[in-house]
C-alpha cells in the first residue's frame, strides 16, 4: 500500500476509535472558541404582543459549559434559544429557558394593555465566525416558533469586550472537577454588608449542605462545582415594598414581585450577569439577607431564597428544582398573580405537571407504580379545606403585620397537619396522577400525592421529579 494512502487509512482507524469526547471536543473547537459570549436584549409587550431588541453582545470568560451536550434535546422551557452557522444552515448549539417576562405576560396587568420591558440575557460559546442566533416561543400545541431573529459577529467591533469588572471576592466552597464536565453552581447574596461577610459565608455552607443532602443531589455531589461571591450591600437586607423597605443593594432583589408578597425577584439582569461573569457558572442561586419567608425560581434563569427564614433550606431546595430542572410548582391552593399560566386544552412542558389529555400516555407512563389507577384517586376535598383555612389564616396575619415567628408557627402547624393526612393515601408514595398542580385545582396532574414541589412536608422530591434533576444534571457532565 503507497505510504500516503496507509496514513490515511490509519488517520480513519484513529478517528473512528477516537474517545467520543475527544471527536465532541474536535467538533466543538471547530465551530467555537473557549470564550463565552452574552446576548443581552430587551423583552417588551402585553399579553397579547410581544417584542424583542438587542441591547448588545458581551464577551465574558472561559466557556464554563459542555463542550458535548450542545444541542438541548429535553423539550424543556417557555423559549427554545438557538445559534445557526451560516455555512450550513444548522443549528449548533440551543438551550430551552424561561423568563420573568414569560411569567409576567400571564398576569393581569399584562391583560389590562400594561406594556412593561424586561432585560434578558443568554450566554453560549463564542462562535468562531458569524452566526444567526434565533428566540423560539413555544406554542399551544406545544411546538416552538420564531419570534426573533439577528446575525451576530464575534469579531465585530459592536461586541463589548472591556474587562469584566471585579466586584467583590471569588471563592470556592467546593469543587470536584474541570468546568466542562462539571455542573458549576454559583452563589451570590444579596442585603449583606461587608462586615456580615462571615454570615453569607456561613448561609452558603449550611444551605449547600442542606442541598446536597437531599436526593437526588446527594448521590451527584461529585458531579458538582460550587463557588460563591462576597458582594457587599451598603445596608442589611433586601427590598419590601409591603413593609416599606426599601434598599438599594447589588443583585436588586426584592419581594413582592407582580404584587405577589412572598415572590422575590430581582429584575437588574445585567447588573447579576456581570458580577456572575467573574466566576464560572451553569446555574445561578441568589441568597437574600433576610427572614421574611420567600423565594422564585425561574427555568434556567436562577432562584432565590431568604436566608433567615425558618423554611430556607426547603426554600433552597424547592426553588433550585425550578430553576435547575424546570420543575413546575406542584400546590394549587396558595394565592398567585399568574391568570393564563397554561392554556386549556394544552400539555405542560414542566417534566412533573400533566393535563392528563391521553391518561395511557402521561408523560411519566414508564414511572406508574403497577396497579395504579389514572387518574389516581385521594381525599383532595379534605385536604382543600384544611389547607385553604390555614392560607385564610396566612392572609390575615400578614395583613395585620404579624411577626415572623407566628408566620413559621403557622408553617409548622400545617405540617402537623398535613402530613399524616397525606401519608395515609392509599396510593401515598406510588407514582399516578394525583388531581391538583400548577395553581389548577383542576384539569393539571402532579405524579405524587406529596413532593418537595407540592408542600414543605417530605424532604426528597418524588420519583418522577428526582428524574428530571438526574437529565438536567447529565446536560453538563456526559
Amino acid at each position: 500500500m503507497p505510504i500516503h494512502l496507509l496514513g490515511l487509512v490509519l488517520a480513519l482507524a484513529a478517528a473512528v476509535h477516537a474517545p467520543a469526547d475527544a471527536r465532541f471536543n474536535a467538533r466543538f473547537d471547530s465551530r467555537f472558541t473557549s470564550k463565552t459570549l452574552r446576548f443581552d436584549y430587551f423583552h417588551s409587550g402585553i399579553a397579547k404582543e410581544e417584542h424583542v431588541s438587542l441591547d448588545g453582545l458581551r464577551l465574558e470568560g472561559d466557556w464554563p459549559g459542555s463542550r458535548v451536550r450542545l444541542l438541548d434535546d429535553s423539550n424543556l422551557g417557555k423559549y427554545l434559544f438557538e445559534v445557526i452557522d451560516l455555512g450550513t444552515n444548522q443549528v449548533i448549539w440551543s438551550r430551552g429557558f424561561s423568563s420573568i417576562y414569560g411569567e409576567w405576560e400571564t398576569t393581569g396587568e399584562a391583560g389590562a394593555g400594561v406594556w412593561r420591558t424586561f432585560h434578558e440575557s443568554m450566554r453560549f460559546p463564542e462562535p468562531r465566525g458569524r452566526v444567526q442566533i434565533v428566540l423560539k416561543k413555544r406554542a399551544a400545541d406545544g411546538g416552538f416558533r420564531e419570534i426573533y431573529s439577528t446575525l451576530a459577529d464575534p469579531a465585530s467591533r459592536f461586541v463589548d469586550r472591556s474587562p469584566v469588572p471585579a466586584v467583590g471576592t471569588v471563592w470556592s466552597v467546593f469543587e470536584s472537577g474541570p468546568p466542562a464536565v462539571k455542573v458549576d453552581l454559583l452563589i451570590l447574596g444579596d442585603g449583606y454588608t461587608a462586615a456580615e461577610k462571615g454570615k453569607f459565608h456561613a448561609d452558603v455552607k449550611r444551605l449547600t449542605d442542606a442541598l446536597f443532602a437531599t436526593e437526588p443531589f446527594k448521590g451527584h455531589r461529585s458531579d458538582f462545582n460550587v463557588r460563591a461571591i462576597d458582594v457587599p450591600s451598603p445596608a442589611s437586607g433586601v427590598t419590601d415594598p409591603r413593609t416599606a423597605t426599601w434598599r438599594k443593594t447589588p443583585l436588586g432583589l426584592a419581594y413582592n414581585a407582580f404584587d405577589s408578597e412572598r415572590y422575590m425577584l430581582t429584575f437588574a439582569d445585567q447588573a447579576v450577569r456581570e458580577i456572575a461573569a467573574q466566576a464560572p457558572y451553569d446555574t445561578l442561586v441568589l441568597l437574600s439577607n433576610s427572614r421574611k419567608y420567600g423565594g422564585g425560581g425561574i427555568y434556567n434563569l436562577w432562584n432565590t431564597a431568604a436566608v433567615d427564614s425558618a423554611e430556607s433550606a426547603y426554600l433552597l431546595v424547592h426553588e433550585f428544582g425550578h430553576s435547575f430542572a424546570g420543575l413546575g410548582d406542584e400546590y394549587y391552593t396558595s394565592q398567585v398573580s399568574y391568570e393564563t399560566l397554561n392554556p386549556a386544552g394544552s400539555e405542560p412542558w414542566e417534566p412533573n405537571v400533566s393535563a392528563l389529555l391521553d391518561p395511557k400516555n402521561v408523560k411519566w407512563k414508564d414511572l406508574v407504580t403497577a396497579g395504579t389507577p389514572l387518574p389516581t384517586p385521594w381525599n383532595q376535598e379534605d385536604y382543600d379545606k384544611v389547607v385553604l383555612a390555614y392560607e385564610k389564616k396566612r392572609r390575615e396575619l400578614r395583613e395585620k403585620g404579624a411577626p415572623e415567628e407566628q408566620m413559621e408557627a403557622l408553617f409548622q402547624e400545617i405540617r402537623e397537619k398535613t402530613t399524616p393526612m397525606l401519608r395515609a393515601e392509599k396510593y401515598f408514595g406510588r407514582v399516578g396522577a394525583f388531581q391538583g398542580a400548577s395553581y389548577e385545582a383542576k384539569g393539571l396532574y402532579r405524579p405524587e400525592a406529596d413532593c418537595i414541589m407540592f408542600s414543605r412536608n417530605p424532604k426528597t422530591y418524588c420519583g418522577v421529579c428526582a428524574r428530571a434533576i438526574e437529565r438536567a444534571i447529565g446536560m453538563f457532565t456526559e
